[in-house]
């Protein structure tokens, strides 16, 4: 094998993450971000503009970087500058205050034109076979154990950390809000508001109907109360037991359901039951499905002294038959994936500020960035010209930054004008080029 010889240009500049023209665009073209802030936020700037720092925070975010330390090796870089269109690159002490002295109001700004990039984009939201729209909204730990940041406490997993509550519209997932959240902070608690929000940002982009999924954290009459006064929703949510007795349910399942035996010493009973209950002087009738399982031998054929019996329920006011109210919401489990990858895509299980305002502004970041990347993910890497090669409906926000976001590039800067110059081998130039000729085209 030949040794290389290995150098160093002091005329030619390259970069190994090109795909930030394509982030530019969405930024800059899409968002109205620009705009807005310029807009709303007047005060405190200097050489530096409030703008500026936005861009800088989501260009790092977007490639996976959440760190502050990360924009030091980014000051020299033109290209982080011109493809984002950012005039003066921010120190990392610069970063870091100017988000800690305006967290709370960029919030709302950043939240807000998340959504309008997205509506503005015309992205694709697939719908259930139904007819609706899933809306599925989920606290998740993020675990900041050993830290004395400001809301890390004790979360329901057991970790010293947050809980914050994402909401995903679509099979696609597109991210309506993050809202950062103590660890201990029940999830019910601020829950209606929230739900409120996000399904005014959902019907921004949609006029189809919405079923909105929830687990059994939010089993609340006020949350069912809630959804059920919205025009065009529909929900499924989880049932909680709680100290409830469940014996008797469990007979009459088994008495009036339909009952099952997928394998033998294995028996399922499905029932549907309404229940009238009493909220601020209205008598209001709801449906629960229940699921009752019997188990009497395990799956390994081995019989069991005691039979094992699992109770499990869903709210709904759809009309459908027990199973298809199962499978429905079997599926809201699809919002874990988009919990990690908020997590570990994005780097951000460990925020990196001290300060709550100033970690709840990264996670608002956080959410512009996953739809961003997102929509490119969609845009260039599910088509005959994508480097990866296995159908999915969508990929993972990890497998768009190593694809299109990391690709290595030379900038050329000639008659007044910038080239991005891609090697002849390069897998992603296809999927590049077209993603960034619909932006283009688009804008």
């Amino acid at each position: 094998m030949k040794r290389f010889i290995i150098e160093q240009s002091d005329n030619e500049f390259y970069t190994s993450h090109s795909g930030l023209a394509l982030i530019g665009l969405c930024i800059n073209r899409f968002s109205d971000l620009p705009k807005q802030v310029a807009g709303k936020m007047t005060k405190g700037q200097d050489k530096i503009s409030h703008t500026d720092v936005v861009r800088s925070m989501l260009g790092l975010l977007c490639l996976g970087k959440s760190d502050f330390e990360a924009i030091s090796s980014m000051r020299d870089d033109t290209y982080f500058k011109q493809s984002l269109g950012i005039s003066n690159v921010p120190s990392v002490e610069r970063l870091r205050q100017r988000l800690d002295e305006n967290a709370e109001a960029l919030l709302p700004i950043i939240k807000d034109c998340s959504v309008v990039m997205l509506k503005n984009g015309k992205v694709p939201i697939t719908g259930l076979d139904t007819g609706h729209i899933p809306l599925d909204a989920d606290v998740f730990p993020m675990d900041n154990s050993n830290t004395r940041k400001e809301g890390v406490s004790r979360t329901y997993q057991g970790t010293d950390g947050y809980a914050p509550i994402a909401a995903y519209l679509g099979l696609e997932g597109w991210c309506m809000e993050v809202e950062l959240r103590p660890g201990s902070q029940h999830s019910q608690e601020g829950f209606i508001p929230y739900l409120d929000r996000v399904i005014d940002r959902a019907r921004t982009l949609t006029g189809k109907k919405l079923l909105v999924r929830l687990d059994s954290a939010h089993d609340a009459l006020e949350t069912r109360m809630a959804l059920r006064d919205r025009e065009k929703v529909s929900f499924i949510i989880k049932w909680n037991p709680r100290r409830e007795d469940t014996s008797a349910l469990c007979a009459r399942a088994f008495a009036e359901g339909k009952v099952t035996e997928p394998r033998p010493g294995k028996e399922v009973a499905l029932l549907t039951i309404r229940k009238r209950q009493e909220h601020e002087g209205r008598t209001v009738v709801f449906t629960k499905v229940v699921r009752v399982t019997r188990r009497n031998v395990d799956k390994r054929g081995q019989l069991l002294l005691a039979p094992d019996v699992t109770v499990e329920g869903w709210w709904t006011d759809l009309d459908l038959p027990e199973q298809k109210i199962i499978k429905l919401y079997e599926n809201h489990g699809l919002s874990e994936q988009f919990h990690s990858e908020f997590k570990s895509d994005l780097d951000l299980e460990r925020l990196p500020s001290g300060k709550f305002a100033t970690n709840a502004l990264i996670m608002a970041l956080g959410s512009f960035a996953y739809n961003i990347l997102r929509l490119i993910g969609q845009l260039g890497l599910l088509g005959e010209y994508s480097p990866v090669r296995h159908p999915a409906k969508r990929r993972r926000l990890k497998t768009v930054i190593q694809e299109l976001m990391y690709l290595a590039a030379r900038l050329i800067s000639s008659a007044r004008r910038l080239r991005l110059r891609f090697s002849r081998h390069c897998p992603g130039f296809e999927a590049f080029i077209r993603v960034y000729s619909r932006l283009s085209a688009a804008a």
